[in-house]
């Protein structure tokens, strides 16, 4: 694959991927094109050596692994991991608000989220539905509504002067999304009513509940005068998760790999669907076969926990470590801390310097100011559920946390080149 081919469909997994939910959704259609088999977890397993599988629990977390001709428990696995969430507006399980004649949505804060960025934008909704369906069955139905059915207003200069010196954002108060003029605004309703004009046979079924999310509507894009940057919502981390997909896709050999798109991670990993949960560890239990051959096969596995990086930006080079500032489209960057916020030590770090090396990519490094904290990734979390070793790493970028970030255009295809060949890396550190 070439690195146009390659952005082209980033761009594309970006585009078609609103919420966790279609992000996997998207993976599942990659990997059902690339020859993979879906499995369920309520199932029997019947696996073979050279087979190509996938898992998705939640819907909104996946799991997808080429078996090598060895048994884990003498070879181990090369893993990759990644989340599909990313911070966000979402709507409220009553969200409908009438304020001096407009209806509007109230919101909840999802993670760390960049606010001021989603003023004044067109936004869509998008998310899970469950329904209960005219014969009483209940099912879960993904909704993408790619119209500016929502809007969050700034308030005028005019109306707070001090709003470029020191304004701050009310949470509760000034991002409920006006959505029409006048009152008895009925969300469920409207939601049915635009999914049963998709499928008809849901006319009489009723919206029970649902997980929703706004979205910026602008579409990503090659940006810059030459188009050097990537530009678009969710790039942390929907950048890694398609760059773990094209790895295990596009890779070779004999070596056992597998796959992690977690959900949740911006809010701690603590669900089901997170990296704190069980969904990793059951599958590979379930490849080991026994308790036995599972610790044999952590013991020689290992795992790279693909999270974006802070690139130095040029207007503010005082916020990074002068000896670790990545810049955009030198490469990707190992990531270390030494209090655990990323699980990089030196022999996973030496391991992927070689992986790096062996495919002709660049490695920058990123160690945080130490006067400034430090966020985590689900390295460190897998690292302590499984006993794996684990190496910390990712593609810089700008504006981490807004509803539009900024990557190079190189830098994820120079790591999924280094995933590639540390899929098919057999040896690991004595």
């Amino acid at each position: 694959m070439d690195i146009t081919t390659f952005n082209l469909g980033l761009l594309r997994y970006l585009d078609t991927s609103p919420t966790p939910f279609h992000a996997v959704r998207s993976a599942t259609q990659l990997l059902d094109d690339g020859g993979f088999t879906a499995l369920d977890e309520r199932e029997p397993w019947t696996l073979t050596p050279g087979g190509r599988y996938y898992v998705t629990r939640n819907a909104s977390s996946l799991i997808a692994f080429v078996l090598g001709n060895a048994p884990v428990a003498t070879q181990g696995l090369r893993m990759v991991g990644a989340h599909t969430d990313s911070p966000c507006l979402r709507l409220k399980p009553q969200p409908e608000i009438t304020s001096k004649g407009y209806s509007q949505l109230g919101v909840e804060v999802y993670g760390g989220a960049l606010l001021n960025p989603w003023f004044d934008r067109d936004l869509g909704l998008a998310g899970r539905l469950t329904l209960r369906l005219p014969d009483g069955r209940l099912d879960s139905h993904l909704i993408d509504i790619r119209e500016p059915v929502a809007v969050i207003p700034s308030l005028a200069i005019h109306l707070d002067r001090e709003a470029n010196e020191k304004r701050s954002i009310n949470k509760q108060t000034y991002l409920p999304a006006i959505v029409a003029l006048g009152s008895g605004f009925d969300l469920r309703a409207e939601l049915l009513s635009r999914l049963a004009g998709f499928e008809p046979g849901l006319t009489n079924a009723s919206v029970l509940d649902y997980e929703l999310s706004l979205f910026d509507l602008q579409p990503p894009a090659l940006v810059g005068w030459r188009g050097e940057f990537i530009a678009g919502a969710r790039i942390d981390n929907l950048l890694s998760c398609y760059t773990a997909l094209a790895a295990l896709l596009d890779s070779h050999g004999q070596q056992s790999r597998l796959i992690v798109l977690n959900d949740h991670e911006e809010v701690g990993s603590g669900s089901a669907a997170g990296a704190r949960g069980s969904f990793l560890r059951s599958v590979l239990e379930r490849l080991a076969g026994s308790h036995e051959a599972y610790a044999r096969a952590m013991a020689h596995s290992l795992l790279i926990s693909t999270d974006n990086a802070h690139g130095v930006h040029p207007n503010f080079p005082d916020r990074h470590d002068a000896q670790h500032g990545p810049l955009l489209n030198a490469g990707p960057v190992l990531k270390t801390n030494h209090n655990q916020s990323y699980a990089t030590n030196s022999e996973t770090a030496a391991w992927f310097r070689e992986a790096c090396r062996l495919a002709e990519v660049p490695l920058q490094a990123f160690v945080t100011r130490g006067d400034v904290s430090c966020g985590s990734t689900i390295g460190p979390i897998t690292a302590a559920a499984l006993g794996v070793r684990t190496v910390d790493v990712g593609v810089p970028t700008f504006a981490m946390h807004s509803i539009r970030e900024l990557a190079g255009r190189d830098d994820a295809y120079s790591l999924m080149r280094a995933l590639q060949r540390g899929f098919e890396m057999a040896g690991l550190p004595a």
